[in-house]
């Protein structure tokens, strides 16, 4: 079995980059730190690690041979995706008729919106909410109802299926996009916490959109359940959408797909992303997939596991033993966690502004979370190197939240 460098600071400069070459262009880019210090990017949800050698080695045999022309996704594609899900997900029913090609998660799910809503039309999301959601959303006319995720007493993000349901009533909402494991707070949401949501939108003939892009990074032994598997009803009216760039960070490669059951739905979907002539596969991003999707991918993929659990539990401990009046949920799922800094900020008589600027002064890469609907809240990407997560939290310590 193959053993992966998860500790080796990957220099990402000048190849493609974002995270490290748009740092101080402007726009939602941290600034450049001052003199002396580098910039720990925390910003981009891409991974700072090197991906499995399997994926470089499908592309490169891709490569070997000269001709590019137009193509057909192969078996070879559509299996690597049925024995993933079979493997990583519980699914034993997918099959080949069920998965189609997306160039995007989003432009997968405005696909399917336009299906069930018109412009103007309400669409209900949980908050916090992942940026590309509304830009996507409001780009193309639809009208966001936030349904806002609580914390509890132990600090766990929970649904307020109450208010779900008031304010589906309410505005008579016919269609929700639904995000598990969610982003930007990291829950991996129960079967049981999935089912009863589900049951929330079959009372009301709300049909679900459901982003399970981040599905296979999963912290500290926390278990996915697919929001299709938890009931008959959910399997035909739940449209989810994957891709291998978040756990394989590809994203560079351009390639997601569909998982819907109901065949006229899917073919309404497909026939929507068709007419916008920009759903072209790319025939590096097929074999890249799978690459991905083999036994070296899994075996790459429990070496990176660990590596991000002990991050997150890291980074959980620098804020609950040091950072007083900052809290985080312990992420369960994706690389990213979410800090509410609310009380911090209230008690010193800060803007959220300011203390941006302080982090990216000082190298602390990260992002402002009224990206996401939060106005208090920075969203941090722990997908490095563990000597760089403590050399970001040890900066956090000593020129942020205690200077």
């Amino acid at each position: 079995m193959k053993k992966y460098d998860f500790e080796t600071l990957l220099d990402r400069r000048g190849h493609d980059a974002l995270a490290v070459d748009a740092i101080g262009m402007g726009g939602f880019a941290p600034d450049k730190a001052k003199e002396g210090f580098d910039t720990i990017p925390m910003w981009v949800a891409d991974m700072n690690f090197p991906t499995a050698s399997s994926i470089q080695d499908a592309i490169i045999a891709r490569a070997k041979h000269p001709a590019f022309g137009y193509f057909l996704p192969s078996d070879k594609y559509f299996d690597a995706i049925i024995n993933w899900h079979k493997e990583h997900k519980g699914v034993a029913d997918l099959k080949k008729e069920d998965i189609g090609y997306e160039n995007g998660v989003l432009g997968g799910v405005v696909s399917a919106l336009k299906v069930f809503a018109s412009a103007g039309d309400p669409v209900l999301l949980h908050s916090p909410t992942y940026m590309g959601f509304t830009h996507a959303l409001e780009d193309n006319g639809f009208h966001i109802v936030h349904s806002p995720l609580k914390r509890d007493a132990a600090g766990t993000w929970r649904m307020d299926y109450e208010d779900m349901e008031r304010k589906i009533q309410e505005n008579h909402i016919h269609v929700a996009v639904f995000c598990t494991p969610h982003n930007p707070c990291g829950r991996v949401w129960t079967k049981e916490e999935i089912a009863q949501a589900m049951a929330v939108y079959e009372r009301n003939h709300v049909w679900v959109i459901s982003d399970e892009i981040w599905s296979d990074l999963l912290l500290n032994g926390h278990q996915y359940t697919p929001a299709q598997s938890v009931s008959a009803w959910a399997h035909d009216h739940v449209l989810a959408f994957y891709a291998p760039s978040k756990t394989f960070n590809l994203a560079g490669l351009i390639g997601s797909y569909h998982v819907i059951y109901n065949q006229p739905i899917r073919e309404r979907v497909e026939a929507i992303g068709a007419k916008t002539i920009y759903n072209s596969m790319n025939v590096f991003s097929e074999h890249a997939l799978i690459g991905a999707y083999s036994p070296e991918g899994s075996n790459w993929l429990g070496q990176l596991l660990p590596v991000l659990s002990a991050n997150v539990n890291l980074a959980c401990d620098y804020i609950d033993h040091k950072f007083a009046g900052v809290t985080a949920f312990k992420a369960e799922g994706t690389y990213m966690l979410f800090l509410d800094c609310s009380k911090w900020l209230q008690e010193r008589g800060l803007s959220q502004q300011e203390l941006l600027k302080k982090g990216w002064d000082y190298g602390i890469g990260w992002q402002d979370g009224r990206l996401f609907q939060d106005a208090s809240s920075l969203r941090v990407n722990l997908a490095s190197p563990h000597s760089q997560i403590k050399k970001a939290f040890e900066r956090m310590d000593k020129y942020v939240f205690n200077a």
